[in-house]
């Protein structure tokens, strides 16, 4: 497949929207909010426009990913500056056939070129193994709580970047909000049905589980 990686422009705001409800809509919970978070991100103090990238073949859209400004804090207090991406979207239509990579692949280029240390995200560690993620535990990165989520994976852009301390990872806030204005927000679209599938199931078990 012949895919087109540039940024996104203002114009292609709704359809990376619309992109984004298709790719999570049921997936983790009945609807979602994932194109709300797209949405909410682009006027964020911590949104990297010129990280912001879509994936495009003849003519449409079909992946998507952004990146926000994060951090880390050692046991010292000392900060080090770091980003997160997500959501990172592809058409279920054309999924599994590597255009979520060449958006990784494009992006974590770009970060090594500009000297960016690191990377956490949340997400299936499936997914992001095959990337060089680890989980927090295994490069000492922990929630704000002090623990390891199964799904807290890090990726050292600079070698060994996180070694000789303990780090605390702090994401930014844009990923928290209400879901009253998700709802109101989802109005402005076609009406899809909110359905159960065990992907949820799964989503639920992952969420809830930490390493020790």
């Amino acid at each position: 497949m012949n895919i087109e990686i540039r940024n996104e422009t203002e114009k292609d705001f709704r359809e990376v929207e619309e992109l984004t409800r298709e790719a999570f809509w049921n997936l983790y919970f009945p609807g979602c909010d994932e194109h709300y978070l797209v949405n909410r991100m682009r006027t964020h103090a911590d949104f990297i426009k010129e990280l912001d990238f879509v994936a495009v073949t003849n003519g449409k859209i079909v992946g998507n990913i952004m990146y926000t400004k994060a951090k880390l804090v050692n046991e010292n207090e000392q900060e080090m500056d770091i980003v997160t991406f997500g959501p990172l979207c592809v058409h279920p239509e054309v999924q599994r056939q590597g255009i979520g990579t060449q958006l990784i692949n494009y992006t974590k280029k770009l970060l090594i070129e500009n000297g960016i240390k690191g990377m956490v995200i949340f997400g299936d560690p499936h997914n992001y193994c095959t990337h060089g993620f680890k989980n927090g535990k295994d490069l000492n990165i922990s929630d704000m709580n002090g623990e390891y989520p199964y799904g807290m994976l890090a990726l050292a852009l600079e070698e060994k970047a996180f070694e000789g301390h303990q780090w605390k990872y702090q994401m930014s806030d844009v990923y928290i909000f209400d879901q009253e204005a998700v709802e109101k927000f989802d109005q402005q679209f076609d009406p899809k049905e909110k359905a159960y599938q065990y992907s949820q199931d799964i989503f639920s078990i992952s969420i809830r589980s930490y390493l020790k």
